[in-house]
This record gives C-alpha cells, structure tokens and sequence, in this order.
C-alpha cells in the first residue's frame, strides 16, 4: 500500500514543471496542522549555509509566483492566492531572519550572509512588486465568493503593485529596480555605521559619584585608575541622569552624538536623494507624500498638522519644565542663563527629589532582572490566558537566548525567543523582530526581542524604571505578532496593519508598568523580598509628570527631522543644519556645533523612514484603548479578552480605526491623551 500511494505520488507529478510541483506539494495541500516552530535554526548555522537556504527559500518564492501564473484562467481564487500569499510569507521570513543576523549575530561572517540575504529578498521583492503578469493575475480573480478580510486584503496588495509603480513603461521599472536596490544598500550602510560605532570616554573612577552601587560594581577603574563609558544606552542614561560630574557628562553626551559621523553625512544624503527620486518617478511630489499614502494619516499634510497640533498643545509644558530646570542649576550655578543638553536628565532627576521625594534609585533594588521577566509573563499570561514554557532543547545562536513557546490550553500558539543581554556589535535599542509568519493551521508565528540589559551574574542585573518600561513594550509587539499570527493570509497576520498604529498594542501594555495592581506582582527588594511600596509608585508616577513637555518636545523634534528630510528635493541640503534649525524651532535646548544627532537616528533607515511620528499619533489611540482597563482594573480579565480579541486577535485583517473601534465601541479620540498630557 505504501508503494502505491508513492507511485500515485510520483505519477501525478509527472510531466509537471518544478513550479507546479512546488504548487502541488505546498500550496494546494498544506500540511496538517502548522509546523513545528524551527526558524531560530537558521540563525545557529554557519554563514555560508545560511546564506545557502536563504537563496533555496527565494528560489521557492519564485517557483512560488510562476506557480500562481501556470494555472489555468479563470484563476481558482484559492490556489492563485495561495500560491502569492505563499511566495510573500517565504520571502517576509527571509527578510526577517536577515534583519535579525545583520543587527545582532554575534558572528561578523554571519552578519555579512544575513546582509546579503536581505538584498536579495528585498531584490526579489522587487521584481515581483513591478511585474505585470502578477498584478493581472491578481486583479482578475473573481473573489465575490470570498469573506471580507480576503477581499480587503486582495485590495490592498494590489494597491502596493500600483504604488511599487506596475504600470509604469519598462524604461521605468528598470529604473525603480535600480532604485530599491540602492535603497536597500544605503539602509544597511546606514545602520551598520551607527552599530558599529560605539564611541567611549575615559573617566576617573571619582567621576562615577551619585551612581548606584551595582552600576559602580560593574564599571571598575582600569590599569590606568579611569573608568570607560561607552555610549550605550545601558553604560549612558545611569551615567547621564546621576552622575555629578558636569564635565564628565558633557563628554559622553557629545561623544554619542558623534556616532554615525563622518560616515554617515553621506550615506543619509545619498539616502535621501534615492528616496525622493523614486517618489518623484512614481508621479509624487516627495519621499514624505509617497511614504504617508499607505499610513492612517493618509497625506504628508496630516502628518505635519499633527506634529504642530502637539507642538501648540505642549509649548506651556515646556516652558514651564525648562524653566524649572534653570531655576535648580542656578542654585549650583549662579548667573546660569541656560541649561545645556547633557543637564536635562541630571537637573529632572534633582527637580523630581526636591517637588516629589522621588529619587529614582530608589526603584533599582526592586527590578532586578529575572523578577521583571517573570513579572512581565506572569502579567500576560493572567491578562490573556496563555502558558509560556521555556523550550531548553530549542537552537539558539547565543548562550544568552531564550526560547519560549505559548500556548493557550493545550494548543500552541507560537515561539519567542529573548535575546535581552549586551553584546558587542548588537543592535543598541530594544526591539522586537518577526522571525517567522503565523498562518493557521500551517504556521506558527516566531518572533524575538533583544535588548542590552544588564546580565545577571555574581551580582544581580538591576533595571532602571524606564528598562521595566522598554520591557514591557517590546513583549506588547510580540503578543501582537503571535496573538494576530493566526490569520489565513500572510498579509494579514501579527503586526501588518498601518504603520502609524503598529505601536499602540506595544504602548498599551507600558501602563502595567506603572501601576501598583500590576508593579506589585512582581518588584520585590532584592534583599529584604517586600514588594515595592505603594507611596513610591505614587511618588513616582507624580514625578513622572514633571518633564512630560520636555521628553514630548524631544519625540516632536524627531519626528519633525524624519518628516522634514523627505518633505523636498535633498539635493545640495546640508543635513546638518536643517536638523539644527529644527532642534532650535522645537527644542528649548541651543543646537551646538560639532553635534549630529541625525546621523545615529536608527528610525531613518527602513521601516520608519519620514514617519517617525507614527510613535506619538500610536501614543493617542494608545491613551484612549486604555480607557476600558482604567475603568475596570488593569488586571481585569474580561476587558482583556475583550482587547485580545477585537485588536491583537485579529492582525490585518482589519483597518486599524475599525479594531479600535470595535473595541472601544466609538472613534478614538484626543481626550484621553489631553488627559495624560496634563497629568500633574
């Protein structure tokens, strides 16, 4: 009997090209039951190999769409889709195990393959977006047969051809072609210059005066009785915030804002010069109109409204806060007429103690590392009804990392992975990548987050309140993308919904970070076991308030430099003194020579670009989806169900206006967020 069914196998593949026998075997008839979660593998293989199966896996994406094109019209909507959808899934999972090893491998050789890898796939992304033959075939499905998710889907694919330029003439496409691949080795360069240049300055060990004790443990005097400090964020915001050497901060804060230069003053002009002669081909007045097209916002204009709104709406906040700055550094300093860059973190914290009786020191002894981790599981796991479970057999390409599965009951619902320890030549943000694509019933969504937290040793790894803070937001993006990765599609599933509201879930789950039903859980002292009281999470949360103007002036500020650096033609812009007339157009703080803080702005390459605003307009839908949870208790189940399943739950099978509304049973509004805003 088997050798029957293995000749029926064989005789029904015969005569077929190896395009429909990748269709046969993969597309029509997808396995049962979704795979077993395997993509961290490719990150634990050698760079050659890596590279090797990234091209099998193109080559597949390939025989993928010329399976879609082979089959006989009218096209069966389920195959053709099935074939695409199949084609972008192979090559959405190239791209993404190619981000995580160009950023963070911890192999040079490796990097390099990974960096390959994504100009390949983005290559090969390309090609398939400008083909014709492809968009034809996917206009002419008849989908009156499908649900509505589909449709919209099948829409908005289309949608990208259109804008990828499908119709334009050959002359023009091949011009595009030039263009992406331009754009994709310019973006990596760019990024790849900011990680790699981690500047220092050496200190003496007096220096290092009003920073923690674990912080001063770690950091011992060398050979030479000084201190290094690097300008990662993990050795730079302690120091920046407590350190009562003036000179010594000045010196690290001017050292970060090097970072990226000289090398980069180019690589972004060149950057922005691709950019905007791609949008201008495509019959758009920049890299700004185009970018917006696709977002919530719309058009350009929306976005540069918004930025002032929020401006106008916070200009007395940031009087107010400079002003209280000043008026602390002038006790030290008689005479002062302002306040300089590298004192804002340091005189908040001194302007907090005196208004508040908040130090934040105070907070350290309670988050130390492996508790918040469990805290930030066991939070979600109540919220959302899920079980992790450490997988210690799983592959994984640094001693460091973590492997997770969820699962709901019985069934397993996807894996992540936590890489959350520093490492040299390591991407120096925390982020959250997706590593494979969830589809029901083939599978599983894998995603990982990485971060440069202290790892914990002899001593225990403690956390400042804002690391608590970046913890909780990542892990919000990756329930996002394996709570949402059980679509049909591939194009709809985790995160693919508009970019300006792919941050909200992350923001969300921030609040549990600050409130003492959820902070409770989990901060104990490290050696007495109390959990962290609640007058100084009352403390705190007053505190934060002071300061809020300044660090929203900071986010407008950026978000103005990603705009306003696609809002015309480059060509001859003098990058950095557009960014300085914005500094000083935004900021209270003078733009000084010799500072570049553009050139390390890891938002201007890829998936943010001129959109980095997309933070503060996910931030107002985030404020209002809270209202529910603020009503009824964060660690209310039923609104949490509720938010599962009407906004993490579905993806992109949805506009990201109708799963807030869904949820909230209105339109979001700016209420919530003017609420936030003047919280004192």
């Amino acid at each position: 009997m088997v050798v029957f069914i293995v000749s029926l196998a064989l005789a029904s593949c015969a005569g077929m090209s190896s395009a429909q026998r990748l269709a046969s075997s993969e597309g029509a008839a997808p396995p049962l039951g979704p795979r077993e979660p395997d993509a961290g593998r490719h990150l634990t293989l050698p760079a050659g190999h890596f590279l090797s199966e990234c091209l099998r896996d193109l080559q597949r994406a390939r025989a993928h769409i010329e399976a879609l094109l082979s089959l006989p019209t009218p096209r069966a909507p389920e195959p053709a889709l099935t074939a695409y959808d199949d084609a972008m899934a192979l090559l959405d999972d190239a791209s993404g195990r190619a981000g995580l090893g160009a950023n963070t491998h911890p192999d040079a050789a490796f990097r390099d393959a990974a960096a390959r890898c994504a100009q390949d796939a983005d290559s090969l992304r390309t090609d398939v977006s400008l083909d014709p033959r492809v968009y034809a075939a996917l206009a002419e499905l008849d989908l009156s047969g499908e649900d509505t998710a589909t449709r919209r889907w099948v829409d908005l694919v289309l949608r990208g051809f259109r804008r990828a330029g499908v119709h334009r003439d050959a002359e023009t496409r091949a011009r595009l072609r030039v263009l992406h691949d331009a754009l994709t080795r310019l973006g990596q360069a760019f990024s790849q210059h900011i990680r790699e240049d981690i500047r220092h300055v050496d200190v003496p060990a007096d220096a290092l005066d009003g920073l923690p004790e674990d912080y001063v443990r770690h950091h011992p005097p060398g050979p030479d009785g000084t201190v290094r400090i690097t300008t990662d964020p993990p050795d730079a915001l302690p120091f920046l915030t407590y350190a009562r050497d003036n000179r010594a901060r000045e010196a690290l804060w001017r050292a970060g804002q090097q970072r990226g230069h000289p090398r980069n003053l180019e690589t972004l002009s060149q950057l922005l010069q691709a950019r905007h002669d791609l949008a201008t081909l495509l019959g758009y007045p920049n890299w700004a109109a185009y970018a917006s097209e696709d977002k919530m916002v719309r058009q350009q204009q929306v976005a540069e409204n918004f930025i002032e709104q929020l401006a106008t709406a916070t200009a007395s906040r940031v009087k107010d806060d400079y002003a209280a700055l000043l008026e602390r550094k002038q006790r030290d300093v008689p005479g002062a007429q302002r306040v300089e860059p590298w004192e804002q973190t340091h005189l908040k914290e001194l302007v907090r103690a005196e208004r508040y009786r908040f130090d934040s020191r105070e907070l350290r002894p309670y988050f130390e590392y492996t508790r918040v981790k469990q805290g930030v599981m066991d939070i979600t796991s109540r919220l959302f009804g899920l079980t992790y479970r450490r997988v210690t057999d799983a592959p994984v390409w640094h001693p460091d990392i973590e492997a997770w599965d969820v699962y709901e009951g019985p069934t397993r619902m996807g894996r992540f992975y936590l890489d959350m320890h520093s490492r040299p030549n390591k991407y120096a943000h925390p982020a959250q990548w997706d590593l494979a694509t969830g589809r029901a019933g083939r599978s599983l969504p894998e995603g990982v987050m990485t971060s440069n937290f202290p790892r914990p040793g002899a001593h225990p790894a403690l956390l400042q309140h804002t690391q608590v803070q970046s913890f909780f937001h990542e892990f919000g993006h990756l329930l996002h993308h394996i709570l949402g990765g059980q679509t049909r599609w591939a194009g709809l599933s985790g995160s693919r919904t508009e970019r300006d509201f792919v941050e909200a879930p992350a923001q969300v789950l921030e609040e549990w970070a600050w409130r003492p039903e959820s902070l409770r859980t989990f901060a104990r002292h490290i050696d007495t076991g109390e959990p962290l009281p609640t007058d100084l999470i009352t403390r705190m949360r007053r505190a934060d308030a002071f300061g809020k103007g300044l660090w929203l002036r900071q986010q407008l500020f950026y978000a103005a430099v990603s705009l306003q650096l696609h809002a015309g033609n480059p060509a001859g812009m003098d990058t950095t003194a557009r960014v300085n007339a914005l500094q000083e157009r935004y900021m209270p703080f003078p733009a000084l020579d010799d500072t570049y803080a553009h050139l390390s702005f890891v938002q201007l390459d890829g998936y943010y670009s001129s959109a980095y605003y997309a933070y503060l307009w996910s931030l107002v839908i985030a404020r209002d989806l809270l209202t529910p949870f603020l009503r009824h208790g964060l660690m209310d189940p039923a609104t949490a169900q509720r938010y599962r399943d009407t906004v993490l739950g579905p993806g992109g099978s949805r506009d990201a206006a109708d799963l807030v509304r869904s949820f909230l049973g209105r339109d979001y509004g700016f209420e919530a967020y003017t609420r936030w805003l003047d919280d004192a």
